[in-house]
C-alpha cells in the first residue's frame, strides 16, 4: 500500500441526521476526519455510533444532512464509496465453514481484486495478522480473537484507503487487543484513514488523534484526547470514604462548602481540579470539621474516562456493554 498525502478531509459529515419512526438516532452531527489518521467515535450504547458507521458505509441512508468519503457523497455515489472503504463490524462476517485462506480469497473475488493478486494478498494478510499456521483450518475452529483478527483482515483485502472499525477489539484478550492496536498504527503509518467506535477509553486514548463524543445522537465534544482531558483540569482528587453513608454525607458537605459536587461511586468520591493539591487542602479542612476524614486519598491525572463521564453521564467499566 502506498502512502497517501492530502489536505482534504478523508471523511466529512455535515448536519447528519437519522430517524427511525419516533426515534432520533442522529441529530445534526458534524465532524471531519483528517487523512492518514485514527478518529475515535465514542459514546454510550444507543448514542448513535453504529448508526453513523452504517450511513458512512452506505448500508442505510440518512434522513438529513450529508456525508462524504474521500470527497464522494455516500448517498449519490454509494458504489464508488464501497470501492474506497473497508468495514469490520461488531460481529464477525467471515464464513465459519471456509478456511481463513478461502475466506480472504472469496472476499478478494467479491471486491474485484484481480485474480492474480488474490492468493498473494491473502497470504500477506494471514502473515500480518499472525494467522498463517491456522490458514487452512475451518474458521469455526478459531478462537474469538482469531476470528476478530480475520474479520479485520477481510476488510483489508481490497487495500481500502479508508477503514471503518466498529468496536474492533470486542471480546479480545489483552494480548490480542494490544496486537490489533499495533496493526492499526501500522496501517495509519502506511496512509490508511481509520474511523473506529469503541467503549474502551484506553483504546481511544492510545490510538486516536482526534475524538468525537456522541450522546443521544448529538456530538457533545470533538477534540484531541489531550484537549478533552484538559477541559476537566489536570488532576482528579479521589477520596475513599469507607462506607456509602459517609460518602453521601461528605458529598453533600463538599457541595455546600466548596460549591463543587463530587461524582460518587459507592464510597468513592471524585473531584476534578486544575490544582489538586490546593483542592485537597480545602477538602480535608471541610471534611475534618465534620469528622468525615477520608480513609484513602489519591491525586491523579485526569483520564479520558473522566471526560466521558462528564460529557455523557456514563462511566465505562473497561469494555463494551
Amino acid at each position: 500500500m502506498t502512502t497517501r498525502h492530502s489536505t482534504a478531509p478523508a471523511i466529512r459529515v455535515r448536519g447528519l441526521g437519522k430517524r427511525f419512526k419516533d426515534l432520533v438516532a442522529l441529530d445534526d452531527v458534524d465532524f471531519e476526519v483528517p487523512p492518514g489518521s485514527v478518529f475515535g467515535l465514542l459514546g454510550p450504547n444507543g448514542a448513535g455510533k453504529t448508526t453513523a458507521i452504517r450511513i458512512l458505509t452506505t448500508i442505510i441512508p440518512p434522513t438529513a444532512g450529508r456525508a462524504e468519503v474521500l470527497g464522494t457523497d455516500v448517498v449519490a455515489h454509494p458504489g464508488t464509496v464501497r470501492r474506497l472503504i473497508g468495514l469490520a463490524g461488531q460481529y464477525a462476517a467471515v464464513d465459519p465453514n471456509l478456511t481463513a485462506r478461502e475466506n480472504l480469497r472469496l472476499i478478494g473475488r467479491l471486491t474485484q481484486v484481480p485474480r492474480h493478486r488474490r492468493s498473494p494478498r491473502a497470504a500477506d494478510l494471514l502473515a500480518r495478522f499472525d494467522l498463517t499456521q491456522a490458514a487452512d483450518r475451518p474458521v469455526r475452529t478459531f478462537s474469538g480473537g482469531m476470528r476478530r483478527r480475520l474479520d479485520v483482515a477481510a476488510a483489508l483485502v481490497p487495500e481500502p484507503p479508508v477503514l471503518f472499525l466498529d468496536e474492533p477489539t470486542t471480546g479480545l484478550d489483552p494480548q490480542s487487543r494490544t496486537a490489533l492496536w499495533e496493526l492499526i498504527r501500522e496501517l495509519v503509518a502506511d496512509g490508511t484513514t481509520v474511523l473506529l467506535t469503541t467503549q474502551y477509553l484506553e483504546e481511544a486514548d492510545r490510538l486516536a488523534q482526534r475524538i468525537a463524543v456522541l450522546a443521544e445522537g448529538r456530538v457533545v465534544a470533538d477534540d484531541t484526547p489531550h484537549a478533552l482531558k484538559a477541559r476537566l483540569g489536570t488532576t482528579v482528587l479521589e477520596l475513599g470514604m469507607g462506607e456509602d453513608p459517609r460518602a453521601v454525607r461528605a458529598a453533600a458537605l463538599l457541595t455546600d462548602r466548596l460549591a463543587q459536587t463530587p461524582e460518587r461511586e459507592g464510597a468513592l468520591l471524585r473531584l476534578p481540579s486544575p490544582d489538586g493539591s490546593l483542592l485537597l487542602m480545602d477538602v480535608l479542612h471541610a471534611l475534618e470539621s465534620e469528622r468525615l476524614t477520608p480513609r484513602t486519598i489519591a491525586v491523579r491525572e485526569s483520564s479520558l474516562d473522566d471526560v466521558y463521564l462528564a460529557l455523557t453521564g456514563h462511566r465505562t467499566t473497561g469494555g463494551p456493554t
